[in-house]
């Protein structure tokens, strides 16, 4: 059945929205219902919370390669349908969840489900011009976005009446999804593009090495995970951070990540479109870049609260550089090899998820001790600007020696 690219691409929106939106709604929830479910103080819960979170990412790392690999021989339109479905059943699991055991099951299968943001890629790749593929790339910004507002509000606020509530909702939204793609999604992979399914490459470790294969690719790959890896900042320390420079109350936390939320929907959702075939992929990437070191330097100086407005205004303008970064990669990418390349750039992003917060959170914890020479409460807000100026070397030196505007498709493998 024949289908737009509009509403192809508001498919696909809507796809990776609930993915993050999975991640979001466990935020104010998932303590409590860890807390229930063993029986202990907050303290066992919070790291049982942290184990949970990490092996999501560890999931999201092992399967996006294999999914993306997946859609490369049979399409995308089998793996994300299929995702969805199992992410559907995997929230109403979540919610019926009797013990810890089944929660930690959850997750897993929450993580793999998750990992279909790979096919989600690959499919935005297929139909997309190559002149527009880094502006729809913005549009999985968006959905981050948006997902990241909607997450946390609806589990907040559904958690108040039940802890599990959160999960039915989101498991219903899911499945409506499933029944949208269901009927009407086409398949955006074409039979002549496909290529058979190698495990060699599907695993993460071998989705990472095809990335060694050309320059360009492999520069730029370095340039996304510097930057992943800084960002993780944000979800790892921006409670502890605020709370204890500003004392702030959970409230006004909420008030500002649906801020942050809110100016990434708009940036990716709709500047993108217009900045990045102005100015270019390279300078896109290169600017973004540079608008998210001094956004940070910014986040650690800041000495009153609404200077963290004002930082989260103009550090939303850095959200070009991602999709500028994405559509110059999936241009020097070979069609049948989209969803590979997706997936380890997905397996890249999990590793600082990781790996990323305990780092984080240490450096924050130990320079507001007594046993740090001095107190940055901000610190790891300072290493993550020095992750984003290697990003930026990188990427800049990437371009001057591999190309710049004028990516040359190759057909690899």
């Amino acid at each position: 059945m024949a289908l737009g690219r509009s509403p192809a691409l508001g498919f696909i929106f809507v796809t990776v929205v609930l993915d993050v939106l999975g991640v979001g709604i466990i935020i104010p929830i998932l303590p409590e219902l860890v807390k229930e479910l063993q029986g202990l103080g907050l303290g066992s819960a919070s790291y049982t919370y942290g184990i949970l979170i990490g092996l999501y990412s560890l999931m999201q790392f092992v399967f996006a390669p294999i999914l993306g690999s997946l859609s490369d021989q049979f399409g995308r339109r089998p793996v994300i349908l299929i995702s969805l479905f199992g992410g559907a059943l995997d929230y109403f699991l979540l919610a019926w969840a009797p013990t810890l055991a089944w929660l930690f099951i959850g997750r897993i299968i929450s993580g793999i489900s998750g990992a279909n943001f790979s096919a989600a890629s690959a499919y935005i790749a297929d139909i997309s011009p190559p002149e527009k593929r880094s502006a729809n790339f913005g549009i999985l910004g968006a959905a981050f976005g948006l997902g990241f507002i909607i997450g946390p509000f609806l589990g907040g606020k559904l958690g108040v009446i039940d802890p599990r509530l959160p999960f039915w909702v989101a498991g219903c939204l899911t499945l409506l999804n499933w029944f949208y793609g269901f009927f009407v999604l086409p398949e955006s992979l074409k039979l002549k593009n496909r290529r058979p399914f190698s495990f060699a490459r599907a695993n993460p470790f071998g989705a990472l090495g095809e990335l060694k294969k050309h320059p360009l690719i492999k520069g730029l790959s370095l340039t996304y995970f510097l930057s992943s890896f800084a960002h993780q900042v944000y979800p790892a320390t921006w409670v502890l951070y605020t709370s204890y420079r500003y004392g702030w109350t959970p409230e006004q936390t909420g008030n500002s990540l649906g801020l942050v939320g809110l100016m990434s929907a708009i940036v990716q959702g709709g500047l993108t479109r217009i900045v990045i075939p102005r100015i270019g992929e390279r300078n896109a990437a290169i600017w973004g870049l540079g608008i998210m070191l001094l956004a940070m330097i910014g986040y650690a100086f800041a000495t009153e609260p609404w200077m963290i407005y004002a930082m989260i205004v103009f550090g939303s303008l850095s959200g070009v550089a991602t999709p500028a970064l994405q559509g110059v990669v999936s241009k020097t990418t070979a069609d049948d090899q989209q969803g590979a390349i997706q997936g380890a750039f997905t397996s890249l992003q999990s590793i600082t998820g990781i790996f990323g917060p305990p780092i984080m959170t240490g450096l924050f914890g130990y320079f507001i001790s007594k046993n740090a020479p001095f107190m940055i409460p901000g610190a790891a807000f300072f290493f993550g600007a020095l992750l984003i100026l290697l990003a930026a070397i990188v990427a800049s030196r990437t371009f001057r020696f591999y190309g710049g505007e004028e990516v040359i498709r190759e057909k690899q493998g």
